[in-house]
This record gives C-alpha cells, sequence and structure tokens, in this order.
C-alpha cells in the first residue's frame, strides 16, 4: 500500500524524550514451554476488532503454550503495523495477550519524493484502521516544489489484508495526476484507478490480480490494463524483513492498439532473500520487468534517484528504456531495536539501522542489454523504522560514471516504491 505521511512530523516524534519499552517481549516466568492453555483473552484493544488478532494467532485453547510460536504470532501482529507494544502473560492456565495501538487518525502536512518530480508537499487524512477491521484509508494532496504548484496530484487508497473474513488481500488506488513529464516530454493529466488482489489460498502461497483503467487526456484515451501472477512468501516478517525468501511473477497486458495507442504485455519478476547474523541484515534483491509489444514513449522506465537507482540525483532523458533490471545488495546493521513510545498521548514505535549497499541499473530498448546498458553505484546511509510509513530513508550514493556523491532521501522500503508507475 502507498502510504505518505509527514516524514519530518514523526521523525520528531523518534527524537522526542518520550518514553521507552520493548516492542514485544513474553513474561517467561509465568508462560513457559508446556504449560496447558485453558483460555486465550486479550487487553489493550480499544480500536481493534478481536478478530483481527485471533486470525494472525496459532495458539489455541487446549493446547501448549510455546514461546518460539509466540515469536512466529508477535511478527504477523507487527505486520499489521497497528501495534506499537505487545506482549503475553499467563496467570495459571490464562494466557493474556496485552496490546498497545498505534495512533489512528493522522491530520498532517503530507511529503513525497519522486525520482521525477522531487520533493513533493501537501495534505493528508488517514485512517489507519478503518472500523477496527485493519482496513486502511487515505486521501491525499501534493504538489511539487520546484515549480510550485505547477506539478499536482490528489489521491485515495484504501486496502486491507482480508475481505470478509477471506485471506484475501486488496488495495485500491485513485489518483489524479496533473504535470509536465520533461523526461518523457509529455502532459500527464491522467486518471488512474487500479485494484490489486492477493489471494492467500495455502499459507506462503498467493494467487495475484490486477485491473486497471487509466485515461490519458493528452494521449491515446482509455488504456486498460489486466494482469494474474503469484508469489511465493518465505519472510519472517513483510515489514523490516530479516530472514526469509520473496518470489513473485506476473504477466500483465497494457493497452489495446490502434489508435488507442501503445499494446504490450509486462514479464514482471520480482525476487528477494535476507539473512542475519547477529544485528546484521544481509538482503539481496532483484527486479526484471520485460515488455514485448508497443511501447509508447510515455511509459518507458526511468532510472535515477532513490526509489530506482542511487548512482543519480535524478533521472534525465539517456535514462529512459522499454526494459529494466533493477539489482540490490544491501547490509543493515540494527542499531537501536523497535522501541515503543508515546508523546502527547500517541502511541508510536522507532528503531534505527545503518545501511551500506550496492544498486545495479539495466535499462535498454531492444533485444539484449550489453555492457553499455550497465550502470552501477555504492550507497550508505541511515533509515529510521516507524510506524505506517515502514521507514524514512536518508542515503548517499556514488557511480563512477558520475563521480559525485548523490544524496536522496525516501520512504517505504526500495522494493516496494521501486515498483510503482510514478516513483
Amino acid at each position: 500500500m502507498k502510504t505518505f505521511l509527514l516524514a519530518g512530523v514523526v521523525s520528531a516524534f523518534v527524537s522526542a524524550n518520550a518514553a521507552e519499552s520493548d516492542s514485544l517481549r513474553v513474561d517467561s516466568d509465568q508462560c513457559s514451554d508446556g504449560a496447558k492453555i485453558e483460555s486465550i483473552e486479550f487487553e489493550g484493544l480499544e480500536h481493534t476488532k478481536p478478530r483481527v488478532v485471533w486470525r494472525e494467532l496459532t495458539h489455541k485453547v487446549g493446547g501448549e503454550f510455546s514461546q518460539k510460536t509466540f515469536e512466529s504470532e508477535k511478527l504477523r501482529l507487527q505486520d499489521l503495523d497497528l501495534f506499537t507494544d505487545i506482549y503475553v502473560s499467563c496467570k495459571g492456565g490464562n494466557v493474556v495477550y496485552n496490546f498497545k495501538e498505534i495512533f489512528r487518525w493522522i491530520p498532517s502536512p503530507d511529503s513525497k519524493t519522486t525520482d521525477r518530480d522531487g520533493l513533493m508537499l501537501g495534505l493528508a487524512l488517514a485512517n489507519l484502521n478503518v472500523l477496527g477491521e485493519d482496513i486502511r484509508a487515505e486521501v491525499h494532496y501534493r504538489t511539487a516544489i520546484d515549480p510550485f504548484f505547477e506539478n499536482n496530484e490528489y489521491a485515495f487508497y484504501a486496502s486491507s489484508p482480508y475481505l470478509f473474513g477471506i485471506p484475501l488481500g486488496w488495495n485500491i488506488d485513485f489518483t489524479r495526476t496533473d504535470s509536465w513529464d520533461d523526461l518523457r516530454e509529455f502532459r500527464d493529466a491522467s486518471w488512474l484507478l487500479s485494484l490489486d488482489l492477493n489471494w492467500k489460498f495455502v499459507p506462503h502461497y498467493s494467487l495475484l490480480g490486477k485491473l486497471t483503467y487509466r485515461y490519458l487526456e493528452k494521449g491515446p484515451g482509455v488504456l486498460p490494463e489486466f494482469g494474474l501472477g503469484f508469489a511465493v512468501d518465505y519472510r519472517d516478517s513483510e515489514l523490516d524483513t530479516r530472514k526469509g525468501i520473496y518470489f513473485e511473477s506476473d504477466v500483465t497486458h497494457v493497452g489495446v492498439g490502434g489508435k488507442r495507442g501503445e499494446n504490450f504485455v509486462e514479464f514482471l519478476e520480482d525476487a528477494r532473500a535476507y539473512y542475519s547474523i547477529g544485528r546484521f541484515v544481509t538482503g539481496a534483491t532483484a527486479l526484471v520487468r520485460l515488455r514485448p509489444g508497443d511501447v509508447k514513449r510515455y511509459d518507458y522506465f526511468y532510472h535515477g534517484g532513490t526509489n530506482s537507482f542511487r548512482g543519480l540525483n535524478s533521472p534525465d532523458a539517456e535514462h529512459l528504456g522499454v526494459h529494466e533490471m533493477l539489482l540490490n545488495l544491501e547490509e543493515r546493521f540494527v542499531l537501536l531495536e523497535r522501541r515503543s513510545a508515546s508523546l502527547w498521548g500517541i502511541n508510536f514505535f522507532y528503531g534505527i539501522q545503518l545501511v551500506a549497499g550496492f544498486d545495479a541499473s539495466v535499462l535498454w530498448d531492444k533485444g539484449a542489454p550489453g555492457w553499455k546498458n550497465y550502470e552501477g553505484a555504492v550507497y550508505g546511509g541511515l533509515h529510521i523504522v516507524i510506524p505506517a510509513l515502514d521507514r524514512i530513508r536518508f542515503e548517499v550514493g556514488y557511480s563512477p560514471d558520475t563521480g559525485k556523491p548523490k544524496f536522496s532521501w525516501g520512504i517505504l522500503g526500495k522494493t516496494t516504491t521501486q515498483r510503482w508507475r510514478s516513483r
């Protein structure tokens, strides 16, 4: 889900002198492995419905308590991004899950950084837990600061990992864009309505579906998209992954051809692998998108910036292509593990990580890519882990082709932002 909240406001919370506690813990003096579970209770669920928690639990009444099982449960509960603090205590055979909920309503200034438009500012209103059902909804207005008020974006997002109790994740994206794209040289006056579905039919395996209606006012008009795919997910956690693998393969058809403009098929492969030793987390990722068919310039890929290739501050006309490959090897050092805190009655969490890595960019138009299509860069920086945004990234990249260090900042993990249409 695309969530854009003001990074500055949240980072101010991080730097505040707030009360801290361990975000996830077990009262091991009372909860011992093998203890019989006679009942399960929840405490601290003020706005979240109990069924949202129940569907993430493995422990059952009549079974035995296991700290290893709770470790898995707490990672799934953490992925909901609804709680700052989760711990379990036991009173005889009664197991009590204790929660501290994250703030729900967030009216705030808004910011977003894209490789094309740079820093964008505006206003946002978000509810992270609509009706207590783990439904996230947001409305946004943003404008680029250079030139000011000339590149504008209006957006509504809604998403949830469940639909009527079924593990069918859904994401709705409704966006109005009105800006001049100086890279691909066209007026991006467009409407976008998309629906993404993720059905986890068995643990770790999902079927994916996509349906998109896009209308370009200054172009071919309607550009429909529909796609199918599958995903294999053995990560320990979707947010701030420490161990595991993820693989996704999609096929999407775009356009109808003729007077309606482009007509092509996109083959997407997204692979990620993570491993941890102590506080060190190693991640390797690869994103490949091949587009055989008639691709128009207004849908070319571009590389350059915090969301694609960190060897450049921003893309230019030389960094456009029909097909793309983005490779990354990153090492993270967990300087400060996730901690919960409260400030002015607002519950949140934060963590700090140092990062260093290598980016590789490959863009080409026809046939197989060659060495001339390749660029590489090294980078390092600081990541602040926070609610709703996953993380704020401050990074400096260096590419031998440019010979100068490039500073950039972004929100969310790059594995998420590099797949956005407007990244």
